[in-house]
C-alpha cells in the first residue's frame, strides 16, 4: 500500500506532502489543476519512461519520496533480496531529477538502477486510464492476463519446461545430424590419416632422440680419429697406462730403503692407475659406440624425415602426432556410431514433443474453462455498469506453439445485440471502454493482494447512474485493499473513503499546485462545485450532501 508521497520542486509543486490511506482516495479539482502531476511524480519515483523536463523552474532539482507498506509475503521482498537491498516492512524509494537531467534513485537507502525501480514498481502499483498503458487493451498480454484469472501458473510452468526439453533434443538432433554429416564428408581422409599414422606410429620424444643420433653418427668419422689417437696415448707401449705402470714398480722397488717418505707418492700412482683404467675402459667404450652400420644413419634419417613430414602434414608438433591420431581415431568411432546416436535422439525428440503436446493440450483446456468463467464474471460486472446488453467474449484460437502453449487469447466485445464483435480498443467508445476497462480490472484483481491500483479519469465520458455504477465498482474494487481515483465524476468522488483537492494557485507571479485532504465539510463543497460549475448553488450542496449520504 502506498502510504506516503512527498513531492519538492517538480513542475509546478514546490512542496507536497501527502499520507495515502487503504481503500477508495480520491482526487479532484478543476481541469488542469495539476492532477496528472501528481501521477507523474509517482511515475517518476517507481522509474517509469515519462516526460523528461521534470524539475521546477529555478530550482536546481526535484525530487520524490515514496513510502510504500511491504507485509511478510508482498512480492516486492522478492525484487530487493535479489537486488541485495535490504527487506523491512517499510519501503522507501527516493529519486533525484537534476536541472541537468542526472537521475539517482535510492531504495532504502541504498543506490538502485531505474531496472530496480521498474522492477519494484510492478509489485506495488497498477495504473489504468482510458489509453490503459499496463496492458488491457494490448491483445498480446491477453493469454498472460488469462492465465493470471485462471490461476495457471503450474501449467504454464510445466508447459514452459516441455517447451525447453523439446528445443533442446531439437537441437541436440540437429546437431548431431550436422556432425555425422561433416563427419562423412571427411570420412575418407580420416581413414587414410588413421592408416597412416597408424603404421609410422610416432612416439612422444621420439623426434629428438633420432635427431640426436643423427648428429652422433653423421660426426662419427671426425671424432673417431680423435678418441682413437687419445686411447692410443693412453694404453700404448709407450703410453701413459706403460709409463705410470713404469714408475710404480721403479718406487716399490726402492720402498724399503727410502722408508715412508715414498708411500704416499706410490699411493697417489696406484690411484692413478685405477682411474687411468676407467678412462680407458670409457674410451673405448666410445670407440665401440662409434662403431655403427652405414646403412643406421640412413634409417634413422629416414625415420626422422617420415616424422617431420607428418607433422607438418598435419600442423602438429612431432610429438603430438599420438595425441592427434587419438582424436581422429574418436572422430572415426563417433562416426560408426553416428547413426546409432541419431536414431536415440530421435526417438528422445519423439517422447519430448509428446510431452509438449500433454503440457500444452492440458493449458488450453485450463485456458478455456478460464475464458468461460470469465466472460460469466465479465457478464455480472458489465450489468451494473448499466452494460447489461454488451457482450464480453474471450476468444482462444490457435497459433504456432511456443514456450507459452499454442493458444492466442483476444478479448473481444458486442456493444450491442446483433453487433459484430470485434477488439476491445476497436469496438467500444470512450465511455464503454471505461466501463469495460473497469469490469475487467474487477475480474482480474479479485485475487491479487499487495498492489495499489491507480485509475486515472476512467469515469470520463460517462455520468448520472452509470458514473454511479462506476463509483461503486471502485468502491468495491478498494475494499481489503488500495484505489487513488482521479475523477471529475461528483458521484464517483462521493463514495471515496478519503479525499484530496488539487487546485492550482498564483502567487508573487509563481504557479503552484497544493494537494489539500477535505474535511466533511469541505467535501460538500467540491462535490457542489463538481456538479453545479464555478459557482456553488444551494441546490449543489443540497445534491453533494445527499450523494455523500448514501
Amino acid at each position: 500500500m502506498l502510504r506516503g508521497l512527498d513531492i519538492r520542486d517538480l513542475l509546478i509543486i514546490d512542496r507536497l506532502e501527502l499520507e495515502f490511506q487503504p481503500g477508495l482516495n480520491v482526487l479532484t479539482g478543476e481541469t488542469g489543476a495539476g492532477k496528472s502531476i501528481l501521477l507523474d511524480s509517482l511515475g517518476f519515483v517507481l522509474g517509469w519512461r515519462g516526460r523528461a523536463d521534470l524539475v521546477r523552474a529555478g530550482a536546481e532539482q526535484g525530487e520524490v519520496t515514496a513510502v510504500f507498506d511491504v507485509p511478510p509475503d508482498h512480492p516486492a521482498r522478492g525484487v530487493l533480496e535479489e537486488a541485495g537491498i535490504p527487506v523491512e516492512d517499510e519501503l522507501v524509494l527516493r529519486r533525484v531529477n537534476r536541472a541537468d537531467g542526472r537521475k539517482t534513485a535510492w531504495v532504502n537507502d541504498r543506490r538502485a538502477s531505474g531496472e530496480v525501480l521498474r522492477a519494484l514498481s510492478e509489485t506495488l502499483v497498477e495504473l489504468h486510464g482510458q489509453q490503459d498503458d499496463r496492458g488491457l487493451l494490448n491483445p498480446r498480454v491477453h493469454r498472460q492476463l488469462l492465465d493470471e484469472f485462471g490461476g495457471h501458473d503450474a501449467q504454464v510452468e510445466a508447459t514452459r519446461t516441455a517447451w525447453r526439453d523439446l528445443s533442446r533434443a531439437a537441437k541436440a538432433l540437429d546437431q548431431a545430424r550436422a556432425d555425422l554429416a561433416a563427419a562423412q564428408a571427411e570420412e575418407e581422409f580420416l581413414r587414410h590419416a588413421v592408416a597412416e599414422l597408424e603404421a609410422l606410429a610416432p612416439e612422444p620424444g621420439e623426434d629428438a632422440e633420432l635427431d640426436r643420433r643423427r648428429r652422433l653418427m653423421q660426426a662419427a668419422e671426425r671424432i673417431g680419429e680423435d678418441i682413437t689417437k687419445a686411447h692410443q696415448a693412453l694404453s700404448s707401449g709407450e703410453g701413459a697406462e706403460a709409463r705410470l705402470g713404469d714408475a710404480l714398480r721403479w718406487l716399490e722397488g726402492v720402498v724399503d730403503q727410502a722408508g715412508e717418505a715414498l708411500d704416499p707418492p706410490i699411493s697417489a700412482l696406484g690411484r692413478a692407475m685405477a682411474e687411468l683404467g676407467d678412462a680407458v675402459q670409457g674410451v673405448e667404450a666410445a670407440l665401440d659406440s662409434l662403431t655403427f652400420n652405414p646403412h643406421e644413419l640412413e634409417a634413422v634419417e629416414e625415420r626422422l624425415f617420415a616424422i617431420r613430414a607428418m607433422a607438418r602434414k598435419h600442423q602438429v608438433a612431432p610429438d603430438d602426432l599420438g595425441g592427434f591420431a587419438d582424436d581422429l581415431r574418436t572422430r572415426l568411432d563417433a562416426l560408426d556410431a553416428g547413426a546409432d546416436a541419431i536414431a536415440g535422439l530421435e526417438q528422445d525428440l519423439v517422447a519430448a514433443r509428446s510431452r509438449y503436446d500433454s503440457a500444452a493440450r492440458s493449458l488450453s483446456s485450463a485456458r478455456a474453462a478460464a475464458a468461460t468463467a470469465l466472460d460469466k464474471a465479465m457478464s455480472g460486472e458489465l450489468a451494473p455498469l448499466k452494460m447489461e446488453r454488451a457482450v464480453f467474449t474471450t476468444e482462444i484460437t490457435g497459433t504456432e506453439p511456443g514456450p507459452d502453449g499454442q493458444d492466442q487469447v483476444t478479448f473481444t466485445v458486442a456493444t450491442n445485440p446483433g453487433a459484430p464483435a470485434g477488439p476491445l480498443n476497436k469496438i467500444a467508445s470512450g465511455g464503454e471502454l471505461s466501463r469495460f476497462l473497469l469490469a475487467l480490472k474487477v475480474c482480474l484483481t479479485r485475487e491479487t493482494d499487495g498492489l495499489t491500483l491507480i485509475f486515472d479519469e476512467i469515469d470520463r465520458g460517462v455520468g448520472g447512474a452509470t458514473a454511479d455504477a462506476v463509483g461503486r465498482r471502485l468502491a468495491s474494487l478498494s475494499q481489503g485493499g488500495q484505489v487513488l481515483v482521479v475523477t471529475h465524476s461528483p458521484q464517483v468522488a462521493a463514495l471515496g473513503d478519503h479525499h484530496w483537492q488539487v487546485q492550482k494557485t498564483v502567487a508573487h507571479g509563481m504557479t503552484l499546485t497544493t494537494v489539500t485532504p477535505l474535511s466533511t465539510a469541505a467535501r460538500v463543497d467540491e462535490v457542489a462545485r463538481m456538479i453545479s460549475g464555478d459557482t456553488i448553488t444551494d441546490a449543489g450542496r443540497a445534491a453533494a450532501r445527499e450523494l455523500l449520504g448514501r
